[in-house]
């Protein structure tokens, strides 16, 4: 375990619940998606649970090199050994850029390469109407959900542009373009997330860099739990069943990195539309 910070994070949702289909998992959809993954090097924020931690059990079933960041360094050991004992492990605050350059750093030396990155880390809280919000929580969570991003990015695009390129993945959110009451943070942010995609793309698509965002639609995971236990807008209204598995978009990401998902570069791909869900081969 390598230590690098203080906080931990949770992987982000959207807040659009999917029409809800099987989520029987067939080993031969794996097969089909791990495309050229097996000996690449994904690096996963927000690792520690949810879709961080889904992500990690499939991208090491399709035989990836992992680096895993986050702020739980306990949970983060288990998944290490539940992924085979190989991974690289990173307590790791993605708030704070000298930690996650150095984790990637560390990660590009051991492993010789850094081919995938995975923003995945995220925050809800605070889940505040604006004139009650703490500025200081207000300023946290952006700290997290853009300037996080914009860390991994930063620190990733040398590594990888030094080797041709690499693929960047951020989790946004169908919130970066519906406002929710007490939600003014998190959209913010993944409104920003959004552009910053975008941005990204324009400048160093040109340059080997595949850059897509996933906005997965609303995942059962202890972001859901607190937004359930918050009371506020039509998502806390939402059951447990209304949410997909974590898996959902743990595959969705592993196809992502396939060049069968080049059509949709420098765009943000939703798992509320079907055909998406079809070509990820989650139904």
């Amino acid at each position: 375990m390598v230590g690098c910070g203080r906080h931990s994070v949770k992987g982000s949702q959207d807040w659009t619940v999917p029409p809800k289909q099987s989520t029987t998992f067939h080993s031969g959809e794996l097969e089909i998606n791990q495309m050229d993954i097996k000996g690449k090097t994904v690096v996963i924020t927000g690792a520690s649970r949810g879709i961080g931690a889904e992500a990690a059990r499939v991208f090491a079933q399709a035989g990836a090199n992992l680096a895993l960041l986050a702020r739980d360094a306990e949970r983060l050991g288990e998944l290490v050994e539940e992924t085979g004992g190989k991974a690289l492990a990173f307590a790791c605050d993605v708030a704070q850029p000298g930690a996650v350059a150095a984790a990637l750093k560390k990660t590009h030396e051991e492993f010789g390469s850094l081919d995938v990155l995975i923003n995945n880390a995220g925050v809800i809280a605070p889940i505040a109407r604006i004139e009650e919000a703490d500025p200081e929580d207000w300023g946290h969570l952006i700290d997290i959900n853009i300037k996080g991003v914009f860390n991994g990015i930063h620190a990733a695009l040398p590594l990888m542009k030094g080797a041709g390129g690499g693929t960047i993945i951020n989790i946004g959110s169908g919130a970066a373009q519906n406002p929710l009451e007490a939600w003014s943070a998190y959209c913010s942010s993944k409104a920003g997330l959004l552009m910053l995609t975008r941005a990204l793309h324009l400048e160093e698509g040109g340059n080997g860099i595949r850059v897509l965002s996933l906005s997965p639609g609303t995942v059962a995971t202890d972001m859901q739990r607190a937004i359930k236990q918050s009371g506020i807008n039509p998502v806390a209204a939402l059951d447990w069943e209304d949410h997909i598995p974590a898996d959902w978009p743990a595959r969705t990401l592993l196809w992502m990195c396939s060049q069968d998902a080049d059509e949709f570069l420098g765009t943000e791909i939703s798992l509320r539309q079907e055909h998406i869900r079809q070509r990820a081969g989650l139904i």
